[in-house]
């Protein structure tokens, strides 16, 4: 599972991106700091079960900080985009082929309204964020538009004359940028599409199918990046406007991880308040203080719940907890809950046997809730926060 962080340049995708990874991605005020793609991890953050259960928990795969369970997954931080990138314009077709691997976006936009539609500074609140989401969501869809028209009239002659099935026939020809018999399905059901004669399907069925497919193929989750500058009618006038808008300060979220790792502070990212540990300057008490308020006002700083939101709501994934030992929740070698992993929520015991390793998978035999100590069934499905002891003829 991939997130793409991407935006038209100078919005602060690249300290979104440092923020959230602790990278050392390029970090400029001029469009196109970005020009290749930088890859990092992060982590979604949970509440973990040695709290609950009064166990000191051994992590292998992640941290476990005050309670709070943090699992990894990918990101990466896109080249930003420009009006007709689907044409090739600016980076376009670095930035199409970069989400190819994403399954969910987090367009950075920038809510102060201090950058033109290229990337351009201009006056604060004299450019409208709310165009920014209309212009890449448009950018994708007509990206997606152009590689189902340049093959429609052949995949539609091949379903006529072969009686074969549409969807199989989609999945088959655009796996590449991950497009499922299912997300086929979704789409042609909610356009009430003809499946049977896609040669009468025209231009503008076409365009509201790609539209679809993007829906279900990346969901985006906003970032009104810059809340620390912008004036609160901005961020009421995105949230008002757009779904799924999560006020972000990167340059807030930057400086606490740099202090945490400085052991200045004690930060958990996502918290809404940190700890002063050591001797601080005064110019840096006043920084983390303007910090701290806009904590208060909003919560947080926002980077983490947008990581959050992209991986738990938007993609529907869940934590579980696989151990050896059901009685002492720990592996082989007695490390309580060593590992965590995320699973796309209906997920089975099979499923998480397979994400361990293909060998257990192969010979799994039955799975046990190490809470309760009773063997579930097969079809059981997996919820957030389960531990699971998987049996398998495997070593």
């Amino acid at each position: 599972m991939e997130i793409g962080i991407v935006g038209k340049p100078n919005v602060g995708k690249s300290t979104f991106f440092n923020a959230c990874t602790h990278g050392t991605a390029e970090v400029a005020n001029y469009p196109f700091t970005t020009i290749d793609s930088n890859k990092g991890v992060t982590y979604v953050t949970s509440k973990c079960p040695c709290d609950e259960l009064g166990l000191q928990c051994n992590p292998r795969n992640a941290d476990c900080v005050d309670g709070i369970r943090f699992v990894p997954t990918s990101v990466i931080d896109v080249a930003g985009i420009v009006p007709d990138a689907h044409l090739g314009k600016g980076l376009g077709n670095q930035f199409l082929d970069d989400i190819r691997r994403a399954n969910v976006l987090i367009h950075v936009v920038d809510a102060s309204g201090s950058t033109d539609e290229v990337g351009n500074c201009v006056k604060k609140g004299t450019h409208d964020p709310v165009d920014d989401v209309s212009f890449l969501e448009r950018e994708i869809d007509l990206w997606f538009a152009s590689l189902f028209k340049k093959n429609w009239d052949k995949f539609s002659r091949k379903i006529n004359l072969t009686n074969a099935n549409i969807y199989n026939v989609i999945a088959e020809h655009f796996s590449g940028i991950g497009i499922s018999e299912e997300d086929a399905h979704l789409a042609v059901r909610k356009l009430d599409l003809d499946p049977e004669r896609p040669k009468s399907w025209g231009d503008d069925d076409l365009s509201a199918f790609s539209t679809e497919i993007r829906k279900n193929t990346r969901p985006i989750v906003i970032a009104a990046n810059k809340m620390d500058v912008a004036d609160d009618e901005n961020i009421k006038h995105l949230m008002d406007n757009v779904e799924n808008v999560m006020p972000v300060s990167a340059v807030a979220e930057l400086m606490l991880k740099k202090a945490s790792s400085a052991n200045l502070i004690s930060y958990v990212p996502g918290a809404p308040d940190f700890e002063i540990l050591g001797e601080l300057s005064q110019k840096q008490l006043d920084a983390l203080e303007t910090v701290r308020k806009l904590m208060e006002k909003h919560g947080s700083t926002g980077v983490q719940n947008c990581i959050n939101k992209a991986v738990f709501d938007i993609l529907g994934r869940i934590i579980v907890y696989p151990v050896e030992n059901d009685k002492k929740m720990c592996d082989s070698k007695e490390a309580v809950l060593p590992d965590a992993y995320l699973l796309r929520k209906g997920s089975r015991p099979r499923e998480l046997a397979e994400k361990i390793h293909t060998d257990i998978a192969k010979n799994y035999i039955y799975a046990v809730n190490a809470r309760t100590c009773r063997r579930i069934s097969d079809d059981y499905e997996l919820q957030d926060g389960d531990i699971i002891r998987i049996v398998s003829a495997a070593r």
